[in-house]
């Protein structure tokens, strides 16, 4: 079964938040090449959703899934879907996001 994918705005707006940091500190061409391998990565969840590390802890069905050890995808799988939530660079506090009210990949 291959899943949809649908990413939040919250997920747009911090990819491109990743890229404008990454244009701005290397250039467009890194920028536009790290941000395409992210969304490679989100689209690779719709053959095999139920990887990464359950945060039910933060959220009843959260996932989270590591990307070359400096961005953190938070998603779920809901149906045939996996919403993308949440795209954290740099090592923010994802903790902290989903436990915020009206935050993360429901709020």
């Amino acid at each position: 079964m291959t899943f949809r994918l649908e990413l939040a705005p919250e997920a747009r707006d911090q990819l491109r938040s990743i890229y404008r940091y990454i244009a701005e500190q290397t250039g467009p061409n890194a920028a536009l090449g790290f941000t395409r391998a992210i969304l490679d990565q989100c689209r690779s969840l719709t053959t095999f959703p139920h990887r990464g590390t359950p945060r039910d802890d933060l959220r009843a069905g959260l996932r989270i899934v590591g990307f070359r050890r400096t961005v953190a995808i938070a998603f779920e799988v809901e149906g045939d879907v996996v919403r993308i939530g949440g795209i954290l660079y740099g090592g923010r506090d994802y903790e902290k996001l989903f436990n915020s009210p009206g935050s993360g990949p429901r709020g």
